[in-house]
């Protein structure tokens, strides 16, 4: 059984489902409302549980009464906690959601109040162990640092781009899986996916998900690829991008060629789309 690491974060996510999406200023009643544990990296774990990989996280959970929930729902899943750094200080970033039942889309407004997973934590580690590492794109100086490690040690890895930040260009030579957003293609002045995919300077493979456009992916050989998301009902799009991801690393890891991954991977999407939750 493959053993993956992922490197990033946990958060509590505090979902409101609303009829429709309110204007600003004004005041509406949810239709529900719930606490989930969130968090890319650990919903890619989650994820890949269920397709029955080994998970082991990596990051940092404080010791307040909300990572109870983050502990709880990763036990469920069977994802090792043993290289969480735990702080006697902080409070677990939360993400406040509101979820529109009108088109299944979501906003997020996140807080956080934590340090971050460092390359002196990350090297500690018995990365030897691991048959993929997939990291999240955030503190980009120690980031640069853990891929470089990977590099040297040949392990094959991932890294998510989701969110603009400074100098993430930089990295992009060091994974051998890129994984964008169009939040972060869109932030660099790019409205079609395959234009972005012919000028963007990355490894020999990098995906691109598009909401219910599907996704792209860019081959070894230079060829862009595209996979339509099926025709299907969007109840909650929560963690969509992060099951996507999931199914991009659990793809190459059972040795897909690039077009059965991306199927593979829009497939996973959709279905978790589908309906509510983490699950596919």
């Amino acid at each position: 059984m493959p053993r993956i690491l992922a490197v990033g974060i946990a958060t509590l996510d505090i979902v409101n489902r609303v009829s429709a999406y309110p204007p600003e200023d004004a005041e509406i009643r949810a239709l529900s409302q719930s606490r989930r544990r969130g968090g890319n990296a650990t919903n890619t774990l989650v994820i890949l549980s269920q397709l029955d990989h080994s998970a082991f996280w990596a990051g940092v959970l404080p010791k307040d009464a909300d990572s109870e929930l983050v502990l709880e729902d990763l036990a469920i899943h069977q994802v090792d906690i043993s290289a969480v750094l735990r702080p006697p200080s902080g409070k677990l970033p939360t993400s406040y959601i509101t979820l529109s039942a009108a088109t299944g889309s979501r906003s997020i407004v996140h807080y956080r109040d934590l340090p971050e997973y460092g390359f002196a934590d990350f090297d500690a580690l018995e990365l030897d162990h691991f048959d993929w590492i997939h990291f999240e794109g955030r503190n980009l100086a120690q980031l640069k640092m853990m891929l470089e490690k990977t590099r040297c040690l040949g392990i094959p890895c991932s890294l998510e781009v989701e969110k603009p930040r400074p100098g993430m260009e930089d990295l992009f030579a060091l994974p051998d899986v890129l994984l964008f957003s169009r939040a972060w293609v869109r932030s660099r002045g790019f409205a079609s996916p395959r234009a972005f995919l012919k000028e963007v300077h990355g490894p020999g493979l990098i995906f691109l998900a598009w909401g219910g456009k599907g996704a792209w992916c860019r081959s070894a050989d230079g060829n862009v690829l595209h996979t339509p998301a099926p025709a299907t009902e969007v109840v909650d799009s929560i963690g969509a991008g992060d099951v996507f991801n999931a199914g991009v690393i659990d793809a190459l890891l059972k040795g897909f060629a690039p077009q059965e991954t991306l199927d593979h991977a829009v497939n996973l999407a959709s279905a978790k789309c589908s309906r509510e939750g983490l699950i596919v």
